[in-house]
């Protein structure tokens, strides 16, 4: 019988529910379990694909191209497992299937109600999960805090599902934030007492608090969390700053949350701490300090990092795959703060995907740079179509531009897909999730993967545009990953260049610490090589 593990935070928001499930998951999975992951976001949009990222950080996409909230990217790299789409539960998504389903007459004409409708769907949708797969234990988080007034269906459906599942079956963690006050020279712990009152009064009872701090909270507040919210003392774990997320694994099983957990839900497991072992390798090799390399991201979002967490973590990954370190500078693709100071100080360029017109000439710049000073430089999704146009522009088509970017263009060298254009909605129309991509042999492509063909995930209305295959190509641009029919171009790169590839799709999405991705192991080991080359 699959288990549950339902994950609730208070006193604040984004204090690291998803690292925090992800890490509990990551600890269970080494012990031998298949764990599966929900992200439940109580706002009422369907989908993350039309939130902007400075409100929700980065839209993460699955395999079956589902566009969903970031936490799912973490859940994927902590478990190394692909999550399907529905591992994303949203209001918005349970009303709609409600009203569709009263719509039917599937409730004979009753009331239909949050108690029981809702509710009885959101637990309905949670059980989805183990049914897809068999899952030993599934980790359920509520995003928000307690207290929201759009999370109370959500918690009472989950305090239904553990009276319906039994005792033995589920359990809560509820993580929270103790704050240190320096003028006071001490932590405080009435947040969390408060938080966890509030939880207590829907009738949910914690059976793990973890207690995220700046630095180690003592033994002492510790028991008096214990005291005050009713916990056994040594369930209550405290999980401060770390130097690398993927540390977090390290810390809770220090406190024996393993043991903890097999015991509180009967999973009757050997438990082995060395079975973290591998992971223990991976985090020292991602803490390493020298030899360094530096990545410019250039984008528009970077006021909030979260907005390109994917591409940072698989950058990060990539670095220790090739035992250095990699600093990620993140740079203002606007024009005005582009300049030849802050790009000479980078050893590669990455440019991401994203939407609309704003900043693009700044990314064609450091296009240009990257081309002109031969620093490698890697373009992803929209990144792939700012090279597809610098090189045109370079090479006779004075104006190319996108389609995206206006109409009536002389040389619209990327255009909208075909299939695109008679949509109207904007959510969850684009190509979404894993295609098929061809490998061209002796290729960039080729030497990163090792393989012919591979599957990679999509966001994008736009693509190569096949008019002008023929008049780039003849200049020196390989294509080097299609659809399996030729017809899409998936990569371009360029052969009199240290390292210039552009990819339609998204790898970052598919990155691991433990198995990183192949495109961005190249694309680092590239930049490294450059700067040592030029030193």
């Amino acid at each position: 019988m699959t288990k549950y593990i339902i994950i609730t935070g208070g006193v604040v928001s984004s204090i690291g529910k998803g690292i925090t499930s992800a890490s509990i998951g990551r600890i269970l999975r080494t012990y031998g379990l298949k764990v599966g992951a929900i992200k439940i976001d109580p706002y009422l949009n369907w989908d993350s694909g039309t939130l902007n990222p400075y409100q929700h950080g980065e839209v993460f996409v699955t395999y079956d191209g589902m566009e969903t909230d970031l936490d799912l990217g973490h859940y994927e790299r902590f478990l190394d497992v692909e999550l399907p789409g529905m591992s994303n539960i949203t209001t918005g998504k349970v009303y709609q299937s409600v009203i569709d389903k009263e719509r039917k007459g599937d409730f004979l004409g009753a009331c239909v109600q949050i108690i029981p409708h809702i509710t009885d769907e959101i637990k309905e949708m949670i059980r989805k999960i183990p049914e897809s797969d068999d899952y030993d234990v599934v980790l359920v988080e509520l995003g928000g805090t307690v207290g929201d007034i759009e999370s109370q269906p959500f918690l009472e459906a989950l305090r239904q599902l553990r009276n319906e599942e039994g005792h033995e079956n589920l359990m809560f963690v509820h993580v929270t934030f103790v704050p240190y006050l320096g003028a006071a020279g001490e932590f405080k712990t009435k947040p969390t007492q408060h938080s966890t009152k509030e939880l207590r009064s829907t009738g949910i009872i914690p059976d793990m608090i973890v207690c995220r701090s700046e630095k180690p909270i003592t033994k002492s507040l510790k028991e008096k969390i214990a005291n005050f919210c009713d916990v056994p003392e040594f369930a209550v774990i405290n999980t401060p700053n770390a130097t690398t997320i993927y540390e977090v694994p390290l810390i809770m099983e220090k406190e024996n949350v393993g043991e903890y957990v097999n015991k509180r839900l009967n999973l009757n497991l050997t438990i082995n701490p060395s079975n973290l072992d591998n992971w223990k390798k991976t985090v020292e090799s991602i803490k390493k300090d020298s030899p360094e390399v530096t990545i410019g991201v250039i984008g528009k979002y970077i006021e909030l990092e979260d907005s390109y967490i994917s591409i940072k973590e698989a950058l990060i990954h990539g670095a220790a795959a090739n035992g250095i370190k990699v600093n990620v500078e993140f740079i203002n693709s606007d024009v005005d703060s582009l300049d030849e100071k802050k790009l000479s100080k980078l050893n590669g360029i990455l440019i991401p995907g994203g939407f609309g017109e704003r900043g693009i000439e700044g990314k064609l710049e450091a296009v240009e740079y990257a081309i002109v000073n031969n620093i490698p430089i890697f373009g992803i999704c929209l990144g792939m179509h700012m090279m597809v146009i610098q090189f045109a522009r370079r090479n006779g088509l004075e104006k190319a531009n996108s389609s995206e970017f206006g109409e009536k263009l002389k040389s619209p060298v990327i255009d909208m897909m075909e299939e695109q254009k008679k949509i109207k909605n904007m959510g969850g129309t684009m190509r979404l999730g894993a295609y098929e991509c061809k490998i061209s042999p002796d290729s960039l492509a080729k030497a990163a993967y090792k393989e012919d063909t591979v599957y990679e995930r999509h966001r994008h209305r736009y693509e190569f545009n096949n008019d002008y295959k023929e008049k780039l190509t003849s200049h020196g641009l390989k294509l080097s990953g299609t659809s399996p029919d030729d017809f899409l171009i998936e990569i371009v790169e360029l052969d009199d260049h240290p390292w210039f590839l552009g990819c339609q799709f998204h790898p970052e999405f598919k990155s691991r610490p433990d198995r990183p991705h192949p495109l961005f192991v190249s694309f680092v080991k590239a930049a490294y090589d450059t700067q040592y080359s030029k030193n």
